[in-house]
């Protein structure tokens, strides 16, 4: 993690995303920016959260540790996304670990600010919103996506964790965390390899190299239906 204050970028994201009259002025001026590498820690479940971070670039992964040391994913997570907010107004340790899938960069404010934010309606109004957002789809997470076959769950996983450009012949996931994956996606690891190897046989991923990658990006999409861990994915459209 680096933390440094960029004043132009912070006030490019700013515009980009339209928070000039939701953010008070207040905490524009304590703003600061965030920058994560692909693997790193946002934050760590059990811990205590310091800032209130705004996700303006890059995608992230949000899972949940069990005290037996399972974990399940959760959710993945795109620009405009909120982290903190539940933990911060509630005073409450980190709900969840999220770690950076590709670069991702936040702005954020410390959370001792909100403490002086309290006659500020609009603001208050944005960050309940993105917070009962957060509920649902944390809700959908837990319990409708178990109900997915693992062939969903997985062409679902690799359709985030892939870039749909697929403009380098090299990427892909390294085959030596699929254990973990497994796991993330709440099934067996000799049930996913069951699963997998059918998605190789029928072409829509290959191994090379360590790695799995994506051949079939529109094939894996179809067997998803739809990619139950974007949120913006998740709802129905009316």
């Amino acid at each position: 993690m680096k933390a440094c204050h960029i004043e132009e970028r912070i006030e490019a994201y700013i515009r980009q995303f339209q928070l000039a009259d939701v953010l008070p002025g207040l905490l524009q001026k304590h703003l600061k920016l965030f920058r994560f590498r692909p693997e790193e820690e946002l934050c760590k479940q059990g811990e205590e959260p310091q800032y209130i971070h705004f996700l303006v670039q890059g995608k992230v992964k949000v899972y949940t540790t069990s005290f037996e040391g399972n974990t399940l994913l959760v959710a993945f997570m795109k620009p405009l996304g909120i982290l903190g907010e539940i933990e911060g107004v509630r005073g409450w340790d980190n709900l969840n670990t999220v770690t950076a899938v590709t670069e991702v960069e936040t702005i954020a404010f410390h959370k001792r600010l909100l403490s002086e934010l309290d006659e500020e309606a609009r603001f208050l109004r944005f960050l309940l919103d993105k917070v009962t957002e957060k509920f649902y789809s944390k809700s959908l997470s837990l319990s409708f996506n178990l109900l997915h076959p693992v062939e969903v769950r997985l062409a679902s996983y690799l359709l985030s964790v892939t870039s749909a450009s697929g403009g380098d012949a090299n990427e892909g996931v390294a085959i030596s965390t699929m254990k973990d994956t497994a796991s993330l996606l709440g099934t067996s690891y000799r049930h996913m390899n069951r699963v997998l190897l059918g998605f190789i046989i029928d072409g829509l991923v290959k191994r090379d190299r360590g790695l799995l990658i994506v051949r079939d990006r529109q094939g894996l999409s179809r067997v998803a239906g739809r990619n139950i861990y974007e949120t913006e994915d998740r709802r129905e459209k009316p």
